[in-house]
């Protein structure tokens, strides 16, 4: 069943101030990495850019035709399986890319390869995260791994992963080792900011606390820190020497951000140097009251 019929289309929120910014920052970055970094020298990505600039190499067909036809179909895809907002957010994300690739002039930035694979990542990965931020993306691979993400359990990673995989190897076939060692850098660098770009500080971490001053601890998440909690009926003790010494206890789990978790530890830790505490990173947060931004998938 299309997703379009219970996606209310909201044009405010699409042409918003902060969506135009952040899609347009993103369709910049990608020009800036596509026209300054990666064509000149004649390096690849993974996904939609690399087919595209891969095809540009072989055919000397514009890259900019290639990459916005190839993604056309992902839009129409788009508004079937996830709805109307994500593909007008994915159309104006490749409006802007076209605009930037056809009409703003880039100078070669470096011909070092190590620097081209680097800082084209970087690029790459700061123009896809941002026009995720703005509601799209600039790459229809991603569409595809986010539907078959929720129909088939694996994460949008590994299924982009598994894509990629195989665009490196041609790469390595047709164009050499050194070139699919070189785009395999770039993708993992844009992987990982691009990640960072979407997550920031805003990623969620689970917080769990052991203490044998459990009340006080529970007062400090939630009163100092206005964070929910999960409480677990635990036991304390069982040590190697006092085995049979042991104590029942609170165990306390909270969702903090990045940035939340270390003055949460820190408060805690002075109000009892005994706590024992551990964090766990968190891919997906559903329900209850935690407030992280929506899912473009």
């Amino acid at each position: 069943m299309s997703h379009s019929a219970n996606d209310p289309l909201n044009l405010r929120s699409i042409f918003s101030f902060k969506s135009l910014l952040l899609k347009t920052i993103g369709a910049l970055c990608a020009t800036v990495a596509i026209k300054g970094f990666m064509i000149p020298n004649h390096f690849l990505d993974g996904g939609i850019l690399g087919i595209s600039i891969l095809v540009h190499e072989f055919y000397h067909i514009d890259v900019t035709s290639i990459l916005i036809g190839l993604n056309l179909p992902f839009v129409f895809i788009g508004y079937k399986k996830i709805g109307k907002n994500f593909a007008i957010n994915t159309l104006v994300s490749l409006i802007l890319l076209g605009v930037f690739m056809t009409f703003l002039p880039v100078p070669t930035v470096t011909k070092d390869y190590f620097l081209v694979a680097a800082f084209g990542g970087v690029f790459v990965g700061l123009g896809i995260g941002f026009v995720i931020r703005g509601g799209g993306v600039i790459d229809g691979l991603e569409v595809v791994a986010g539907f078959t993400n929720k129909k088939f359990g694996l994460t949008v990673t590994e299924i982009i992963m598994a894509i990629n995989t195989s665009i490196f190897l041609i790469i390595a076939i047709f164009l050499g080792l050194e070139k699919a060692m070189y785009s395999i850098l770039t993708y993992f660098t844009a992987l990982k900011v691009s990640d960072y770009v979407v997550d920031g500080f805003e990623k969620l971490i689970s917080l769990t606390i052991i203490s044998p001053n459990h009340e006080l601890v529970k007062d400090i998440v939630v009163n100092q820190f206005n964070k929910p909690v999960t409480i677990l009926k635990g036991e304390r003790g069982n040590l190697p020497g006092s085995y049979n010494v042991k104590h029942d206890c609170d165990i306390i789990v909270t969702i903090v951000t990045r940035l939340e978790v270390h003055k949460m530890r820190k408060a805690i830790r002075e109000s009892d140097p005994k706590a024992f505490m551990y964090v766990e990173n968190i891919n997906e947060v559903n329900g209850g009251v935690i407030s992280k931004k929506s899912d473009h998938f």
